[in-house]
């Protein structure tokens, strides 16, 4: 069955048990209304932002402190890349979050959080007040996890791996690649950004170039062995780009030694190869104001309490989306947009007195393969009292026909649509 716009919100917010809630009770009259601050306006943090202000009926004021006023997605930032979508269909903008559910949007940096006094520093000056806070800031990048890469070497070699001009410009030099050039990627270690990203962006270069530039090579260099999805991948550049792909495990390559930004060499264990474009995706860790405000743990990651999103450091944060350790639940953008609906539930009981129901979360990551060759892995999950778990999941098979590829594809594209109406409004 396909996924409408309708359909999406409607299916995950009954998994997030939001449901119709009774008992909301709102402020009273010429009391001040509780405040909840929202640090980031992704998946995760424009989704609990619309969430708490629409369904508490105005008894919350609420703030969403985000520095861009158009946001890309990373989700199907990879099809920009393949020429099925362009740029512009990826950005969203905040309107509707300000003149339909009334949340006061502040385009500026949330650059500290003082928990004692409960407020939200800026970077353009004054501090927001908070009683609850939403921490969703995505994920920062480790960029000397490479040897040799650092924020001023992803203008020669992009990452690309937050959405917009970076995604851009791995695309114009993708386009301007010599005939027969090589494309590499350095793949991320475990955990990172949305698990199947990396080899979505490889069927999706691979497709571009078998288009314009058919006797180019792609060579992935990957510091694990295994990767999500990976036997449908395989398969895939096998049947739709033969000879193009080449993917080397660390067990292969022995390891990056180093990467020169200016000649495109890369330097393993096994050789060097010389990249006409390098894509670079290295470690990552939690947005740095997450760090700053002492949540997170050795891993870089936020530890919260799984039935509500809570951090385990300060009761009055919740921490969501890929800046939280979720267990079970991959780095996506599906899994944040879930996780943000839990825990404006929660905050809601706390602040308004609402019902609260048992948490639900659910995570579905959609691949493009090439034309209508679509793949899938999911999951449900539910809080347990470690971690969130995962109670069932599914995924494509290897050898399907092309007309439940081309749903599945197609299932995306509606899915797409309902998650940023979600998000968005």
């Amino acid at each position: 069955m396909g996924i409408t716009r309708r359909g999406f919100a409607k299916g995950t917010a009954a998994i997030a048990g939001v449901g119709l809630l009774t008992g909301m009770g709102r402020a009273a009259y010429g009391q001040a209304r509780p405040k909840v601050v929202v640090i980031g306006g992704g998946a995760g943090g424009a989704t609990a932002a619309r969430y708490l202000a629409k369904d508490s009926q105005g008894a919350i004021d609420v703030t969403l402190i985000e520095p861009t006023k158009a946001y890309y997605t990373c989700f199907f930032s990879n099809l920009y890349l393949g020429g099925y979508r362009s740029l512009e269909s990826i950005g969203h903008t905040y309107d509707k979050l300000a003149s339909d559910f009334g949340v006061n949007v502040v385009h500026d940096w949330a650059i500290g959080i003082d928990r004692d006094a409960k407020t939200v520093a800026l970077a353009g000056g004054g501090s927001v007040p908070y009683d609850k806070l939403v921490v969703s800031p995505g994920i920062d990048l480790i960029y000397d996890s490479v040897p040799g890469y650092s924020l001023e070497a992803a203008s020669l070699m992009p990452h690309a791996w937050k959405a917009g001009t970076q995604t851009a410009l791995l695309k114009n030099k993708i386009a301007a690649m010599r005939e027969g050039g090589t494309f590499a990627m350095v793949a991320p270690p475990n955990p990172y950004r949305c698990p199947p990203g990396p080899y979505e962006r490889v069927s999706m270069v691979a497709h571009l170039l078998k288009q314009s530039n058919p006797t180019a090579k792609i060579v992935v260099i990957d510091p694990k062995e295994a990767f999500s999805k990976q036997a449908l991948f395989m398969e895939g550049w096998e049947k739709h780009y033969p000879g193009m792909v080449e993917w080397l495990p660390a067990s292969i390559h022995g390891g990056i030694e180093s990467i020169d930004p200016q000649t495109g060499e890369i330097v393993t264990g096994l050789d060097t190869i010389k990249a006409d474009v390098a894509n670079i995706i290295p470690a990552q860790k939690a947005g740095r104001i997450a760090e700053a405000a002492g949540l997170t743990n050795e891993s870089g990651y936020c530890a919260i309490e799984p039935a509500t999103m809570q951090s385990k450091v300060d009761a009055n944060i919740h921490v969501i989306g890929d800046a939280c350790i979720a267990g079970d639940m991959p780095k996506s953008g599906f899994s944040a947009n879930s996780q943000a609906k839990v825990a404006a539930m929660a905050i809601r009981a706390d602040l308004t007195g609402s019902n609260k129901f048992p948490p639900r979360f659910s995570n579905t990551c959609w691949s493009l393969i090439a034309t209508d060759d679509g793949v899938k892995v999911g999951a449900r999950y539910e809080a347990g009292e470690e971690k969130i778990t995962s109670v069932d999941s599914f995924i494509s098979q290897t050898g399907e026909d092309a007309a439940l590829r081309k749903t599945t594809y197609e299932e995306s594209v509606g899915w797409y649509e309902g998650i940023t109406a979600d998000m968005f409004g």
